[in-house]
């Protein structure tokens, strides 16, 4: 695969993050749902940190997680080039640029948002506002996918969890952290064509 495709693939998936995290933001109160299915809500919340909701504590935790990503994403720029450039698997051009193009997009959340959308807390949020809730590198990430696929008691027999209501698959994320998943599990799934030299 050429370098130029590979960042189209990148590039696509950071328009269409970007797009869903504007749209939800600015149509959506923190915390508003809609029932596409039951096992599939569109559910908006926002976090400090990193895929799937883990974060650093403090103002400094937040600028330094910010400024980790922004390190990485050159790094995962080079790995990208460098496997393209050595005519690497397609499987490993795939997975890079989804990596890539995932943590472009959280980045933009984290950098950005804080200074171009106000607060969604009891109003829908407006784009380059007079007004933004945060500062530069504090934004918040836009989070919106829900798969909650079964919820329910599960069985007393169960070791450590028995009994205990039980929400299979809890998180709540966006497409940013579904294509770095997805590269990531393209490492895992084709690793030995992947690195078979």
């Amino acid at each position: 695969m050429s370098l130029k495709k590979a960042y189209l693939l990148a590039a696509i998936i950071l328009i269409i993050d970007q797009w869903s995290k504007i749209y939800i933001k600015t149509n959506f109160l923190l915390d508003e749902e809609i029932f596409v299915f039951d096992w599939f809500r569109i559910h908006f919340i926002e976090n400090e940190g990193m895929a799937w909701g883990v974060s650093l504590p403090g103002d400094y935790g937040k600028l330094a997680l910010t400024l980790f990503r922004i390190i990485a994403v050159f790094g995962i720029g080079w790995w990208l080039q460098d496997s393209v450039k050595k005519k690497l698997s397609n499987y490993l051009i795939v997975a890079i640029s989804l990596i890539l193009a995932g943590a472009v997009g959280n980045i933009i959340d984290s950098i950005f948002y804080g200074v171009i959308f106000d607060d969604s807390t009891h109003q829908l949020a407006t784009i380059f506002t007079d007004k933004p809730y945060g500062t530069l590198f504090h934004g918040k990430v836009v989070d919106m996918l829900y798969f909650p696929i079964w919820k329910g008691t599960l069985p007393e027999w169960l070791p450590i969890w028995g009994g205990k209501y039980f929400t299979f698959f809890n998180a709540i994320f966006n497409f940013a952290d579904t294509a770095i998943s997805v590269g990531v599990g393209i490492l895992i799934v084709w690793n030995k064509r992947i690195f078979k030299n």
